[in-house]
C-alpha cells in the first residue's frame, strides 16, 4: 500500500531518516542557493529591461516581444533548451531565473507607465537631475509592484527550479533527490520531499514577504 499511497506515518518516519543523513542537508542547501542564485539574477535583468524597454524606442522593439515571447514559454521547453547551452549544475539557476524575469519585467513596466505625470513635470520645473528624478520619483512609485512581482515569481522560480533538478539531475539537489526516489520506488521518500519543497517554499515566501512588506505584517 505504501508504494501507491504511503500513510503519514511513513512519510513521517523517512523524513525522519532523511533528516539525520548530510546529504539531505546538503541537497536543499544547494537548491535553495541555485534557486536565490536564479531569482536575484532575475530581477536584475527584469528591472534592467523594463528600464530599457520603458526609457528607449529601440529598446522596445528589440527586447519588449521577446520577453512576452518567454512569458508565453513552458517551463519544460526552457529547461530542455537551456540543458543544450549550459552545464548541469548551473541549469536550475538559469531556469529560476527566466521565470523571474518576465514577471518583474511586466509589474515593473506598468509601474513605470503609471508614475505621476505631474510629479515628473514637477522634477522638470526644478531641473531634478535623472538619477535624483529616478531615486525620488520612480523609485517610490515602483516599489509596490516590485514587491508584487517578486513575490509572485518567486513561486515560479522555486518551483521550476526544483523541476530542473528532476529532469536534469546535478549531483547535490533536492530534485535530484526525488528523480533517485522515483526510480527506486521509494514513495514515502517522494512524499517526504515533497513536503520538504512545500515547507522551504512556505518559509521563504514568508520571509520574502516580511522584507519587501514590513509595515503590512507589522499591522501597521
Amino acid at each position: 500500500m505504501d508504494l501507491l499511497l504511503p500513510s503519514p506515518m511513513a512519510v513521517a518516519a523517512s523524513l525522519w531518516k532523511l533528516a539525520g543523513t548530510p546529504q539531505f542537508w546538503l541537497s536543499a542547501l544547494f537548491t535553495l542557493g541555485r534557486v536565490c542564485q536564479g531569482v536575484l539574477g532575475g530581477v536584475a535583468l527584469g528591472s534592467a529591461l523594463a528600464l530599457l524597454t520603458h526609457f528607449t524606442v529601440w529598446g522596445e522593439r528589440i527586447f519588449a516581444p521577446a520577453i512576452r515571447v518567454m512569458r508565453a514559454t513552458p517551463v519544460v521547453s526552457f529547461i530542455l533548451l537551456v540543458y543544450l547551452w549550459v552545464d548541469r549544475a548551473t541549469i536550475p539557476a538559469v531556469v529560476a531565473g527566466l521565470m523571474v524575469l518576465p514577471i518583474l519585467w511586466g509589474n515593473l513596466t506598468v509601474g513605470l507607465e503609471s508614475v505621476d505625470r505631474q510629479l515628473l513635470e514637477l522634477a522638470r520645473a526644478y531641473r531634478f537631475g535623472r538619477w535624483k528624478t529616478l531615486r525620488l520619483i520612480y523609485l517610490p512609485s515602483l516599489r509596490t509592484h516590485f514587491a508584487s512581482g517578486l513575490l509572485n515569481a518567486f513561486g515560479l522560480a522555486w518551483k521550476s527550479g526544483v523541476a530542473a533538478e528532476v529532469i536534469c539531475p546535478p549531483a547535490l539537489a533536492i530534485g535530484s533527490r526525488i528523480q533517485q526516489a522515483k526510480v527506486a520506488l521509494e514513495t514515502p521518500e517522494l512524499f517526504a520531499w515533497t513536503l520538504v519543497i512545500v515547507a522551504l517554499s512556505l518559509g521563504l515566501e514568508g520571509i520574502l514577504r516580511r522584507v519587501v512588506h514590513p509595515r503590512e505584517e507589522r499591522g501597521q
